[in-house]
């Protein structure tokens, strides 16, 4: 077996070896000064089982065509299977056509990976769960909740606490975390005037003298959750933190978080922490390695993925 890691997220590929207790292959992902990419594998790989790591995070389309030319590089260096683990799957907001003339780019993607040659697709909390069927090939979607259960009880407790759904469309997702920690649901119904833009316009659910804790797949702007965590402490919360898996936080939405009314802000590691991001006060990350490299070490040796979740 071999582990190869793009330049997407390679501390979390670091991590994902250091649990499997192996080494990262030996491998060049760079760009030409025109930006084209360029792979070399500097290991053999003949007949091997290589698993590459590689988020499709910002930016997306440097990042998504590392992750093809590398696969393309492995298939032609006849490795015997390509598994390509995606933390963090781009694209996957445009997983339906939403108006006409637009895309289905999470579609496309997944058609790109099938074609560059690509076995297998381990991907974690997909924005929308028919995106499993857009692969042409085995895809196993892993849930961060165990993780982000175990943080919740070891910081909050379950006493006065509710899990809150920031839009309709969350619901599934929160009403499993809320069933393994035992608590109530409440939903924030929000009307969206414009991409990216949110507005709160009810609550339901009891939500007053509750710890709340906000529950989503990403977040990108942040505003989604800050206009929430103001509404819920409008209806007498006692304190409001969010969970997200994914952290995009694009251009200034840290320096948000940090102004808002959040007591914080809790991701995962899918997406390698920028600067800006590392220096925010009410952000706290908490690392998917162990989930990943035990998903990893089952597919390697032709175990059951669905019973890490039972």
């Amino acid at each position: 077996m071999k582990l190869i890691s793009c330049n997407s997220n390679r501390p979390l590929a670091a991590n994902i070896a250091a649990y499997l207790d192996m080494h990262l292959a030996d491998a060049e992902v760079k760009t030409f000064k025109d930006r084209e990419v360029f792979v070399k594998v500097n290991e053999n790989v003949r007949g091997k089982d290589v698993y590459v790591i590689q988020s499709t995070s910002a930016p997306a389309n440097d990042h998504l065509m590392e992750l093809l030319i590398t696969i393309d590089a492995l298939v032609r260096a006849s490795a015997r299977r390509v598994t390509a683990i995606i933390p963090y799957f781009g694209y996957a907001r445009q997983d339906r056509k939403t108006d006409g003339r637009t895309p289905i780019s999470a579609k496309l993607v997944a058609n790109l990976i099938t074609t560059a040659g690509c076995d297998r697709v381990v991907t974690v909390d997909l924005h929308a769960a028919q995106i499993q069927g857009f692969f042409d090939r085995p895809t196993d979607n892993l849930f961060a909740g165990p993780a982000i259960e175990e943080d919740i009880r070891e910081n909050y407790g379950v006493k006065d606490l509710i899990i809150i759904s920031p839009d309709v469309g969350g619901v599934v997702r929160a009403r499993a975390l809320a069933k393994r920690l035992g608590v109530d649901l409440a939903i924030v119904d929000k009307r969206r005037a414009k991409a990216g833009e949110s507005e709160v316009m009810n609550i339901i659910g009891e939500v007053e003298g509750r710890k709340c804790i906000l529950i989503d797949d990403m977040t990108d702007s942040g505003g989604t959750l800050i206009n929430a965590a103001t509404a819920l402490l409008e209806k007498g919360a006692k304190e409001v933190a969010a969970y997200v898996t994914h952290g995009v936080l694009s251009n200034g939405a840290p320096s948000n978080i940090d102004k808002s009314k959040l007591k914080e802000l809790v991701i995962t590691d899918t997406i390698q922490a920028t600067e800006q991001l590392k220096a925010a006060k009410k952000i706290r990350t908490i690392s998917l390695a162990p989930l990943i490299g035990e998903a990893i070490r089952r597919i390697a040796n032709d175990e059951s993925i669905s019973k890490m979740f039972d």
